[in-house]
């Protein structure tokens, strides 16, 4: 492939590039596909995903649940039909490639177009912050609680550094731990995963790592957000519960919308649900996200599956919690 190339298209995301495809690849234990889409001797587009096995049932997905990646999908050239192109894809999908399953989030479609192709639509559901605004105007959007918050951690000496060593891993790991034991959770993936992100992402200049540290020069908090063209993600944040009250979370934030404004992002994606994002001043938003099966119970086995992980993450927290409490006690 001619990724450079690829690169250029105008919707270009990270989550459609080669290093994020590998990323996938190492984490999943998948192989990266990427399909070019002709309307008669025209290139109308591509589209990348990865295929896998789960269960010994064969899945192309773009992306897949579990994959730490919300939508990756099609890129278009100008006048190309999504709808014919998802049409293509689905019998790549069912015919050569021999899938059983087909999944994929793309923010070129509506729910509508995917159910009338036989599609079970749900939604990747986010928060999005305009970035073409002035960074005056985006401050001034935040509530006022998330503005003095901001000031009080650069008025407390917390300072903010860009990272480039696979260590921050460890400390980011760390930190998510200390997070997901408050809610009673562990984190859904391992440490390797955040360490291959970094080995894969790092050296191409779209991953913005970064520490805040107190003014005793401990790392209290951490932020993970990739990038590229028009589009930034907030891709994870962590932090110590003892550092908290520094604010050193909103700090991160503030600092890495304004490091891809300046790189050129218009939006900035803050990477899923969660109402706390809202005092940033950010608008809801939703991506299609949209699944066929060869054969019908394939969908509910999935679905179940989802259940099943879900439920696992709630009991290993809980087991964790318990176990700490009777090492406590003893």
């Amino acid at each position: 492939m001619n990724w450079a190339a690829l690169d250029r298209f105008a919707d270009r995301t990270i989550f459609q590039t080669r290093e994020w495809l590998e990323y996938i690849a190492e984490t999943q234990g998948a192989e990266p596909v990427i399909a070019e889409l002709r309307q008669g001797s025209e290139v109308a587009g591509y589209f990348s995903g990865c295929v896998f096995t789960r269960f010994g049932i064969r899945i192309l997905g773009s992306p897949f649940p579990g994959w730490t990646t919300p939508y990756v999908g099609f890129n278009f050239v100008d006048g190309a039909s999504p709808v014919e192109a998802l049409e293509a894809v689905e019998k790549l999908a069912f015919g050569e490639l021999k899938c059983l399953h087909l999944e994929i989030s793309d923010p070129h479609f509506t729910p509508e177009e995917v159910e009338r192709r036989g599609f079970h639509c749900g939604a990747y559901t986010s928060y999005q912050t305009d970035l073409r605004q002035a960074e005056e105007e985006i401050f001034k959007s935040m509530d006022s609680a998330c503005r003095r918050c901001i000031r009080k951690a650069e008025k407390s000496g917390v300072v903010i550094e860009e990272a480039h060593d696979l260590g921050f891993a460890d400390e980011f790991y760390a930190q998510l731990v200390e997070v997901m034991a408050k809610q009673g959770l562990v984190p859904p993936y391992g440490v390797e995963r955040v360490r291959a992100l970094i080995r894969h992402l790092e050296p191409t200049g779209r991953l913005l790592l970064v520490r805040a540290r107190d003014p005793e020069g401990r790392c209290i908090a951490t932020g993970i957000f990739p990038g590229m063209n028009k589009i930034a993600q907030f891709w994870g944040n962590a932090s110590h519960r003892w550092g908290q009250i520094l604010r050193p979370n909103e700090a991160i934030q503030w600092y890495a919308i304004r490091y891809w404004k300046r790189r050129g992002a218009e939006l900035y994606d803050w990477g899923g649900g969660g109402s706390y994002k809202e005092k940033y001043g950010c608008v809801p938003y939703t991506v299609p996200w949209f699944s066929k099966s060869r054969y019908k119970v394939l969908a509910s086995l999935r679905n179940e599956a989802q259940r099943m992980f879900r439920r696992k993450q709630r009991l290993m927290g809980w087991l964790k919690r318990r176990g700490k409490e009777e090492e406590e006690a003893a």
